[in-house]
């Protein structure tokens, strides 16, 4: 995409306006949560002006839209995806709901002692936390990747480590730290030969990268809309059918039953099992604008664009000699990168920088296994979207300097 084009989308979102805002944010902090267009954010809006009721419960003109527009969002999703049918898309709150869905639907019922949870050691704790919770009560194994030179997935390592005991692999698609991407469809080839299934958080992907769940095979995928400029409160867990029919529920109550008697219950075929209580509506069809607006633009071009931002940031960065830089050079990655300063705390580092208002992330990002594992107790990263421009990282890498003058180390 030309500068006139990325000007033009830099129009649609309302934080760049700096006469309402008070202030020009460089914004690179999207890693954790990407702003939001216009579009999305009147899509909420007209929602609950106009549309609001519960879906598939009222028999009235605003159910039967809002039952509508729900679905249409469900579709929407599964076409995002390439999923094979609507009824192997859950909507849930985000990533981290999702995995604990997987979790207490699938593993703590499949999963026994002795089984085997390949992870790596760049995953989120939402990826972690969780697997470590269901080896703990089922008595299974988790079993770790570690990192190879680039600070990319060690593939040979990941190849030694697979054998008739390994029940589940659980890897996030891109880290959130050091930024490596995963080959997927090799790694779920691989998992599948010996008999177990894949699940990728996929977080750090669906805003950047085209997922295909029918090329990759994959079992499972879960993803968050906050991340991919939908409002927060949001995600989608995808699921092959016959698998996620094999499951139980993960929550009970309304909306999720078939019959229910005094004494028993039956359940809803998927994904409705899944999907209990009122659920984020408004987020849902948000979501769907989102998706609508990533399209629009073209998924590969913003991937595009994106990777553009990190290589040219990559490279301003590595010429100075105070910066550390962890992430992965390759150009396979996801758009961030993760450094620190010579001789000065991360935090401080994003202080400095909130004053000339570039945000940036810092501390253990949620991946405290991984730092141990490079030995830093945190980090910076800067992490970039579609509405971010050469002329912000130009800024960024002049205030860097700066950083280092403010902390005393001269010119």
């Amino acid at each position: 995409m030309n500068n006139e084009q990325i000007m033009e989308i830099r129009k649609e979102f309302p934080f760049l306006d700096e006469e309402k805002m008070g202030r020009k944010i460089v914004y690179f902090d999207n890693g954790a949560t990407s702003q939001k267009p216009k579009c999305v954010i009147d899509a909420l809006s007209n929602y609950y002006s106009y549309q609001n009721a519960n879906p598939h419960r009222g028999a009235h003109y605003l159910g039967m839209l809002a039952t509508e527009m729900y679905e249409d969002a469900r579709k929407k999703v599964k076409d995002f995806i390439n999923a094979s049918s609507v009824d192997e898309i859950v909507f849930v709150r985000n990533t981290t709901e999702a995995l604990n869905l997987i979790a207490y639907s699938y593993a703590l019922d499949k999963l026994k002692k002795g089984d085997e949870i390949v992870l790596s050691i760049y995953e989120h704790h939402s990826n972690l936390v969780t697997w470590q919770y269901v080896a703990q009560k089922t008595g299974a194994i988790l079993k770790y990747v570690y990192l190879n030179e680039k600070h990319e997935l060690d593939m040979e390592s990941y190849k030694n480590i697979l054998s008739e005991k390994t029940k589940l692999v659980a890897l996030a698609g891109a880290s959130n730290t050091v930024g490596g991407v995963i080959d997927v469809k090799e790694v779920t080839r691989l998992a599948h030969e010996v008999g177990a299934v894949v699940s990728i958080d996929a977080a750090q992907l669906s805003p950047h990268l085209r997922i295909d769940v029918k090329d990759w095979d994959v079992d499972f995928i879960s993803f968050s809309g906050h991340k991919m400029y939908a409002p927060m409160g949001i995600g989608v867990m995808y699921c092959k059918y016959e698998i996620l029919d094999s499951m139980v529920p993960f929550m009970y109550g309304g909306d999720m039953i078939e019959y229910v008697y005094e004494q028993t219950t039956t359940y809803a075929k998927p994904a409705a099992k899944f999907e209990a209580g009122t659920q984020n509506v408004g987020g849902a069809i948000a979501l769907a604008a989102a998706i609508d607006f990533m399209e629009r633009i073209g998924v590969d071009n913003i991937h595009k664009h994106e990777l553009e931002l990190t290589d040219y940031a990559y490279k301003k960065m590595s010429e100075l000699d105070f910066v550390e830089i962890y992430s992965t050079p390759s150009y396979v990655r996801s758009p961030l990168i993760a450094f620190n300063i010579k001789g000065v705390h991360s935090h401080d580092v994003s202080t400095v920088l909130d004053t000339f208002d570039i945000a940036i992330r810092t501390g253990h990002h949620c991946a405290m296994p991984l730092h141990s594992h490079i030995h830093q107790n945190s980090t910076c990263r800067a992490s970039f979207a579609v509405y971010n421009t050469f002329e912000e990282i130009d800024f960024f890498i002049e205030k860097l300097k700066e950083v280092r003058k403010v902390m005393g180390y001269g010119s």
